[in-house]
């Protein structure tokens, strides 16, 4: 059973910079792909980026590409993601997940470990 626990989040100017940090419990971290998924208030969760066990791969949603960086260090058993360029509409609690394999990687139920989520605020 893997814990993830999300830090980082808080309130920023619209073109401001957040780095997120996703923590995990156990050093088989790096046999996990990772995501970062948000959640708007009234909307559904939804996919922001992910990356590969060894981090050679990653993916992003297109409304972020170019703004939000995915990284991972599995030495310190912790997953990034920098945040560039936030705009209001980044407004969210993201969250942090975990799944064995590299398939699917955008859908929420495919994740099997979740963080407790940190609050992003962009104000205009």
């Amino acid at each position: 059973q893997v814990q993830l626990v999300e830090s980082g989040g808080g309130l920023v100017q619209a073109g401001g910079s957040l780095r997120l940090s996703c923590a995990a419990s156990e050093r088989t971290f790096s046999t996990y792909t990772m995501g970062w998924f948000r959640q708007a208030p009234g909307k559904e969760r939804e996919f922001v980026a992910a990356i590969s066990r060894y981090g050679t791969v990653t993916y992003y949603l297109d409304s972020v590409k170019g703004r939000f960086t995915i990284s991972r260090d599995n030495a310190k058993n912790t997953g990034y993601l920098q945040m560039n360029n936030l705009k209001p509409e980044d407004t969210a609690v993201y969250y942090c997940a975990a799944k064995a394999d590299i398939s699917d990687v955008r859908s929420v139920i495919k994740y099997d470990y979740w963080g407790q989520g940190t609050q992003v605020t962009v104000s205009s």
